[in-house]
């Protein structure tokens, strides 16, 4: 179960969830439906005025906190939402690092483990670890037995920023997550999610995170800030380093285990992407929709883009 940025005010995570973006805020209560399968019971999105939120690691996100405070209200009103106050939440990916540190040789103590982790972590993601709210998952250990932790942060004065509004709106932000974590929900939930790897590409207007799962669980993560221009090399270059240095030394392109792909995002045209993988790594995918991951839309209007992340957080209520 997803754990970055956690404030566990209950022991059971609700079923409704607010997305937001630079341009969009998004709202989603669903509902189960038979086995493995979701729909939407309420949700809307609104745009939200240009330059209100300006995602960002190192600078200030939320540019008008009162304004933001009176969109959210409106927008979980015209959901239906007005009373819920448990909420999940995902944050603009932009405001968050992610990434997997690799141990090159075991710690002699449980102090070692954490300097190490520290340090790594600051090199990672380019700031002073006591600048930053950070939480590390343990993952399996990698093909040379090499310890391995999933690292996701940001920085405490911007998760301060969005704690605030929520905190003014009278919201229990219980679990509080970059929007490539409730994304990733729906590859563990597509067809064929019991094996094989998967790949999430989350975009947004600075750049893409890359999830690479293997079996649901976190086998590669890159945070990738780039110019629009650059986005098709460094998705190229993260599938060669997937291709020659993942994969069993020996497999073939016949053995390549990518069998789920899921694009999500503005930045980068769904077809493109699938374009790139399959003449990358030889293989035939198509990118997932909500159909092939289990979400039933009410209606056309709803974009699974806008949605997905919260949708995805919200999925944790069962």
């Amino acid at each position: 179960m997803p754990t970055p940025f956690s404030r566990l005010v209950s022991p059971r995570f609700p079923s409704a969830a607010l997305g937001l973006e630079s341009g969009t805020a998004s709202v989603v209560h669903l509902e189960r439906k038979g086995r493995g399968g979701y729909a939407i019971k309420r949700a809307a999105t609104a745009t939200l005025p240009a330059g209100l939120i300006q995602p960002g690691f190192d600078e200030v996100n939320v540019t008008d906190a009162n304004s933001l405070v009176v969109l959210l209200n409106e927008v979980s009103l015209s959901a239906g939402l007005g009373k819920q106050r448990k909420w999940s939440v995902a944050l603009p990916e932009a405001a968050t690092r992610a990434a997997i540190l690799t141990l090159e040789s075991a710690p002699a103590s449980r102090q070692e483990l954490e300097e190490v982790l520290r340090w790594k972590t600051e090199r990672s993601f380019g700031a002073p670890p006591e600048e930053l709210v950070v939480t590390r998952e343990r993952l399996h250990a990698d093909s040379q037995g090499r310890q391995r932790y999933l690292a996701v942060g940001i920085r405490a004065v911007v998760l301060a920023e969005y704690e605030s509004v929520f905190e003014a709106l009278g919201w229990r932000a219980g679990l509080i997550l970059p929007r490539h974590q409730g994304e990733s929900r729906w590859l563990a939930a597509s067809t064929g999610a019991a094996a094989g790897d998967a790949l999430l590409v989350s975009s947004h207007a600075d750049g893409f995170t890359a999830l690479l799962l293997r079996d649901s669980h976190p086998l590669v993560a890159r945070s990738v800030m780039c110019e629009p221009e650059d986005r098709d090399d460094e998705l190229y270059r993260l599938l060669l380093f997937y291709r020659d240095r993942v994969l069993a030394p020996g497999e073939g392109a016949e053995a390549v285990a990518l069998n789920r792909l899921l694009v999500v995002g503005e930045g980068f045209d769904k077809e493109h992407v699938g374009d790139i993988v399959n003449e990358t790594l030889e293989i035939h995918l198509r990118a997932l929709g909500p159909v092939e991951v289990g979400l039933a839309l009410p209606s056309s209007e709803l974009n699974f883009d806008a949605i997905a992340a919260p949708a995805g957080l919200a999925t944790l209520a069962w």
